[in-house]
C-alpha cells in the first residue's frame, strides 16, 4: 500500500509552512517515514518554474499561462518526488497542491475552474487523501505574508480583495470535497493550530 498524500491549503500567510513542519515533526515521533514538499516547487525543474511564478510583477503572466506553468511544475513534482515517495510507503506532507490552482486561477484571478480541472485530469490525475485548509481572516494573514519581505510575494501584491476571494474559494472547494477536506481554525498560537491539525490527521484513516 502506498504512502499517505495530504496537502495544506489557504490564503497566503496562512501558517501552511509552519504547521506543515510541525505535523511532520509529529509523524516521525510516531515512527512514520515522511516527505515534505512544497509547491511550485518540490522537483529540480518545478523549482526552476516556482521563480517564474511567484517573483516578478503581479500581472506579469495571464491566469491562463499561469495554469499551463503550475501544471508543468506540477507534473516534474508528482513524477520526481510524489509518486516516488509515496511508492516507498512514505507520507508525503505539501504545501499546495491543485486545489490552489483551482483556487487561485479557476476563481480568483478568473473563471478558468474548467480549463484545470481539465489539464489536472490530463496531466496529473490525482488527489491528496486529506486536505486540510487553513482558514484565517485574510486581512491578518495578508499582513503576516507581506511581514516576511521575500522576493516570492507576486500574489500577496494583488491586495487584499484578491485574498477575500481566495478565502471564499477554499471554503465552497471543502465544501465540494467533503470526504478529503477538512478546514482548520488557524487563529491562536502555533501550538494550539498545531493540535487541531493533529486530531483532524489522527481522525482519517
Amino acid at each position: 500500500m502506498g504512502g499517505r498524500f495530504i496537502t495544506f491549503e489557504g490564503v497566503d500567510g496562512s501558517g501552511k509552512t509552519t504547521q506543515l513542519r510541525r505535523l511532520a515533526a509529529t509523524l516521525r515521533a510516531a515512527g512514520e517515514a515522511v516527505v515534505e514538499t512544497r509547491e511550485p516547487g518540490g522537483a529540480t525543474g518545478a523549482e526552476a518554474i516556482r521563480r517564474l511564478l511567484v517573483e516578478g510583477e503581479p500581472g506579469r503572466w495571464s491566469p491562463e499561462t499561469e495554469i499551463l506553468l503550475f501544471t508543468a511544475a506540477r507534473r516534474d513534482h508528482v513524477e520526481r518526488t510524489i509518486a516516488p515517495a509515496r511508492a516507498r510507503g512514505e507520507t508525503v506532507l505539501c504545501d499546495r497542491f491543485a486545489d490552489s490552482t483551482r483556487v487561485y486561477q479557476g476563481v480568483a484571478r478568473a473563471g478558468l475552474r474548467g480549463m484545470v480541472d481539465r489539464l489536472h485530469e490530463l496531466s496529473i490525475g490525482i488527489e491528496p487523501d486529506l486536505t486540510l485548509i487553513l482558514d484565517i481572516d485574510p486581512e491578518a494573514a495578508l499582513s503576516r505574508g507581506l511581514a516576511r519581505g521575500t522576493a516570492e510575494d507576486r500574489f500577496e501584491r494583488f491586495g487584499l480583495d484578491f485574498q477575500q476571494k481566495l478565502r471564499a474559494g477554499f471554503l465552497a472547494l471543502a465544501a465540494e470535497f467533503p470526504g478529503r477536506c477538512r478546514v482548520i481554525r488557524a487563529e491562536g498560537s502555533a501550538e494550539e493550530v498545531a493540535a487541531r491539525i493533529a486530531a483532524a490527521v489522527m481522525e482519517t484513516p
